[in-house]
């Protein structure tokens, strides 16, 4: 695989996780979910963006000269810092469609994932510019597995027990 279609199969995926957190967004019964699904799906959206740029940058160019990609995404330390805060309980109800959409979506973010390891792998020093990608990409799976943990109220935050947690 060249860079070429590197950019092409990432936008792909970028799209798909994009269009999913919108759909996620739009469905959510809970305030707190559509806002993440709404946050991620924006910054999905940054990353078609960037990919775009840089997909003309290659069919100009016959190169591309990675730029910093920034994330609202905190550290993984940040997040369960955040989520030990929520006093917003999901009711029984509302859990079971939230958890279908997370579960999507992390399933997205993981297929997206394994995809960027795969270009880091491959492609050299012309995959260094999915190694933030991967980054990112990672730190989109934590907010989801935490906001599955929180929803699910499974006493577990990042696969460790929480026995704040009720």
């Amino acid at each position: 695989m060249n860079l070429e279609e590197a950019i092409k199969m990432a936008l792909d995926y970028e799209n798909r996780v994009r269009d999913a957190y919108k759909d996620a967004a739009a469905k959510a019964k809970d305030d707190v979910g559509k806002r993440v699904f709404s946050v991620l799906g924006d910054e999905e959206q940054r990353h078609v963006e960037y990919l775009e740029g840089k997909l003309a940058e290659w069919r100009q160019n016959g190169k591309v000269t990675p730029e910093e990609l920034d994330t609202i995404v905190p550290s993984e330390d940040a997040i369960a810092r955040g989520v030990e805060k929520l006093n917003h309980h999901l009711s029984k109800a509302d859990r079971g469609s939230e958890m279908e959409l997370l579960s999507k979506a992390l399933q997205l973010e993981v297929e997206t994932s394994n995809f960027y390891q795969k270009m880091v792998n491959e492609l050299g020093d012309e995959g260094k510019l999915f190694e933030r990608f991967l980054e990112i990409e990672k730190g989109h799976q934590a907010i989801v597995q935490a906001e599955m943990d929180y929803a699910n109220q499974t006493g577990y935050l990042f696969d460790f027990q929480d026995f704040g947690m009720v």
